[in-house]
């Protein structure tokens, strides 16, 4: 079983009751697919940080710590690995010596991608085993989910 009985949900209404659902299922889902993240030989943690600095550019290592949701230390030591492994390279700050912004190489965009690759063939064959009419409500959920995660967004939404 996926979530808890409806009785013992933290989150009460019909509202709540789905988005226990979803949190469940998605939890799982994720926990699942980063099973193959594992063959990358760098872990989640590190796939992570180069999936923002392959979507989003170079960033400093505060504003990685701060998207990624973990302490300035711990971001360090992430980057160093990365470093260290030639998938990132610190360089200056524009317009500032003083800093610094982390940006991932070609060999670190090449793994990235090899990763996703992976994560994502994992995931078509599972979905390839769902009979067509499972396959539509997923692809007519999509963009809800993507709407919902516009409406998570923090600055729109911010945590109580």
């Amino acid at each position: 079983m996926i979530s808890p009985d409806h009785e013992s949900r933290a989150v009460q209404g019909p509202e709540g009751v789905l988005a226990d659902d979803l949190h469940s299922a998605t939890l799982h889902l994720l926990r699942r697919l980063r099973r193959s993240d594992g063959r990358s030989g760098i872990g989640p943690a590190r796939l992570s940080v180069l999936s923002v600095l392959v979507y989003g550019g170079a960033k400093t290592p505060g504003e990685l710590a701060r998207i990624e949701d973990v302490k300035p230390p711990t971001m360090s030591a992430i980057v160093a690995g990365l470093e260290r492994d030639r998938l990132v390279r610190r360089r200056a700050f524009p317009g500032d010596g003083r800093r610094v912004v982390v940006a991932v190489t070609l060999a670190g965009r090449q793994l990235f991608s090899r990763a996703r690759v992976a994560r994502l063939d994992r995931l078509s064959r599972a979905i390839a085993t769902l009979a067509d009419d499972r396959q539509a409500m997923l692809r007519a959920a999509v963009p809800v989910i993507i709407e919902l995660v516009r409406a998570l967004d923090d600055r729109l939404n911010p945590d109580p």
